[in-house]
């Protein structure tokens, strides 16, 4: 029997509201999949011509260096490519390892909800 992967809900998903991009992680993602969602997320941002990327990263319990990194670079990719980002739904022990890992809010400034993060890219992007 096939394992039939195309019924599996998506793990990230990239809406368009806008001239905004909301980017939902899901569920937690492997080093695979981070790279996958960085390069997808980048290349949607000139494709849409996206001033700003709201990350939600709320379903991830864990965040390691990888997925610090990634996120970090696709904040200063976003940046090149003329889109602010926020990223918002930060669990407290995820706050404490990105702090730990070098991943400041002037890279990628943090808000509470996605209202939050919308009125952020609204104050960058006027």
């Amino acid at each position: 029997m096939l394992n039939d992967t195309s019924r599996r809900p998506p793990v990230v998903s990239i809406l368009r509201m806008g001239r905004y991009l909301i980017a939902s992680i899901h569920a937690a993602l492997n080093d695979e999949q981070l790279t996958r969602f960085q390069h997808d997320l980048v290349e949607q941002i000139g494709r849409e011509r996206s001033h700003g990327v709201i990350i939600d990263i709320a379903a991830i319990d864990v965040l390691d260096s990888f997925a610090a990194h990634t996120l970090r670079n696709l904040a200063r990719m976003a940046g090149l490519r003329g889109a602010s980002t926020v990223i918002f739904g930060i669990h407290p022990e995820i706050a404490f390892a990105t702090a730990r890992l070098g991943m400041h809010p002037s890279i990628a400034p943090t808000a509470l909800d996605l209202d939050d993060g919308i009125a952020i890219l609204d104050e960058f992007t006027v």
